[in-house]
């Protein structure tokens, strides 16, 4: 039996730099909403659509399917999941959970992050606040993806930020429809990605803890509104939180922050 060489690794990283180009295109514009719901297509359509071959467009397609982010049809092609209610309200829910448990286990260990990455942080939240005031969905879909991302590499795990980013890429694929096309995505767009960063490097633990939660609570409340749900803000737990300071009360410091 003739032995077949194996594809040279420049050739393998083109085909897996391609099939990750798509794929991410694609997540792209399921998050923002212009993938929505229930749009069916196939390889070939994909493939013509961005002018490559179908073996990448395949690839990246049945890596979608793998994390839950397409449906795929035996021999139909695959669609975008239609999301519920509750899925969403899971989807929170599961980043108010893994988040609580990030700053709980950061209690006397804020000397511990990589204060270093602060002007990056920075940067990603002044970029996220400003799309989401000026409500520029598109914008602010990546830019919102890439501070939270920014935020979970700060404080935690790489399999902790991993997943948060899978959660969050979720939220989109079902926010983003109710969004697309309205004049007052301002008033359904969080935008204090600002004021978490500066309480954060503030070494303000507890807040920054209170404002996650309060966020994601905020997140129910104005998709319950969009999608004409009852009880949206509701997230029990997480009542032996402080209250957020309002603005211009200075931050307490952690007692391990500078040492």
């Amino acid at each position: 039996m003739p032995y077949d060489a194996p594809a040279s690794p420049r050739a393998r990283v083109r085909r897996s730099s391609l099939r990750e180009q798509v794929a991410g295109a694609l997540r792209d514009e399921m998050m923002a909403g212009r993938l929505p719901a229930g749009t069916h297509f196939t390889v070939k359509e994909i493939a013509d659509l961005y002018g490559v071959s179908a073996t990448p467009v395949r690839e990246a397609l049945v890596n979608l399917t793998a994390q839950d982010l397409l449906w795929m049809e035996h021999n139909r092609g695959f669609t975008v999941p239609l999301l519920a209610w509750a899925d969403f309200v899971e989807i929170v829910e599961a980043r108010a959970l893994v988040t609580d448990g990030m700053f709980r286990r950061l209690s006397g260990r804020m000397s511990t992050i990589d204060w270093d990455r602060a002007p990056s942080l920075q940067r990603r939240a002044d970029a996220a606040a400003r799309a989401a005031r000026a409500g520029q969905l598109d914008v602010l879909v990546g830019c919102d993806r890439r501070f939270w991302g920014e935020l979970a590499g700060f404080i935690s795990n790489r399999k902790v930020t991993d997943y948060l980013d899978w959660l969050r890429i979720q939220y989109w694929i079902f926010a983003a429809p109710y969004l697309r096309g309205r004049a007052d995505i301002a008033d359904y767009c969080w935008s204090g990605h600002q004021e978490l960063t500066e309480r954060l490097l503030a070494r303000d633990r507890l807040t920054v803890h209170r404002m996650l939660i309060d966020y994601n609570r905020q997140s129910l409340k104005q998709m319950s509104v969009l999608c004409g749900e009852g009880a949206g803000d509701d997230l029990p737990g997480y009542d032996d939180l402080p209250e957020v300071p309002g603005p211009g009360v200075p931050a307490p410091r952690e007692a391990d922050a500078t040492s």
